[in-house]
């Protein structure tokens, strides 16, 4: 069976997206942060590894596009999920609520639901929401802003269902692993690229995508880390690495810039 590992603890909207992704077969292992995800898939302790990327309200997860950048680890396949979040509480009821645990995304998603039921709660930061879920089941007059998994698997009570502001709040989770994933005939390929710091650089990068009629689905910047003002991009091109125009224009694209390199070429998710 796959040995599967995760932004754990149990109950993340990331275990949630690796079970719907691997099945009840695999095995799921919890990690504290997404770097320990990272390198327990490169010390070959897990066959695979499941991060966030982005949220469809939040933006991006930077920590991810990070090590991206400086692993050798690849993108294997994506997921989207989308997010629901409930609050729980040992009692299930609203009036004893004093204190409300959550992930930083979460608190942000559910702003406007906190401010009309529960203005005076004392919002409290969390690294998950399943050690929000795990925290409020300790604390008397402690809510926990989590998945409906986080209440069966913590013993919570649903307090109130789908606090978020908006129904339309998806994350997308990458697969990472150490192998190259075949081509599907839907597929994306994802690279990143250091441009040089003069005017028109990232136009005279990016031409070559547009000159071969190739779909680019997402473009991402990030201050690069060993440079002040200097930035990585992060693209999201449609096909797969062994397409001969995908090949071609990387190619093309890697003499242009002063860094390139290819994350991987996986099947495109629905979502």
């Amino acid at each position: 069976a796959q040995v599967v590992t995760y932004l754990g603890p149990e109950a993340t909207f990331t275990h949630i997206a690796a079970m719907n992704h691997f099945g009840r077969s695999a095995t799921f292992l919890p990690q504290p942060g997404i770097r320990d995800v990272f390198s327990e898939v490169e010390k070959e302790s897990c066959n695979y590894g499941v991060v966030p990327v982005e949220n469809s309200i939040e933006g991006a997860v930077n920590l991810t596009l990070d090590l991206l950048a400086e692993s050798d680890l690849k993108i294997c396949a994506e997921k989207y999920l989308s997010i629901s979040h409930d609050l729980l509480s040992a009692t299930g009821s609203l009036d004893d609520i004093r204190q409300i645990y959550s992930h930083p995304h979460a608190f942000a998603q559910c702003r406007k639901w906190i401010k009309e039921y529960l203005p005076k709660a004392i919002l409290c930061e969390c690294s998950s929401t399943a050690q929000a879920a795990q925290t409020a089941l300790k604390q008397p007059g402690s809510a926990a802003i989590a998945s409906n998994e986080a209440a069966q698997i913590y013993n919570l009570k649903i307090v109130a269902s789908k606090v978020e502001d908006y129904t339309r709040n998806v994350t997308r989770f990458l697969i990472i692993g150490k192998d190259a994933i075949q081509r599907t005939g839907n597929d994306k390929t994802s690279i990143m690229f250091v441009t040089s710091h003069i005017p028109g650089a990232l136009f005279k990068v990016l031409e070559p995508i547009a000159g071969a009629g190739i779909n680019m689905l997402k473009l991402e910047s990030r201050p690069s880390r060993h440079e002040n003002w200097n930035y990585s991009f992060f693209v999201d091109l449609e096909g797969h690495i062994e397409d001969q125009v995908i090949a071609d224009t990387i190619a093309e694209m890697k003499n242009i810039c002063l860094y390139l390199k290819s994350l991987g070429s996986y099947p495109r998710a629905p979502g």
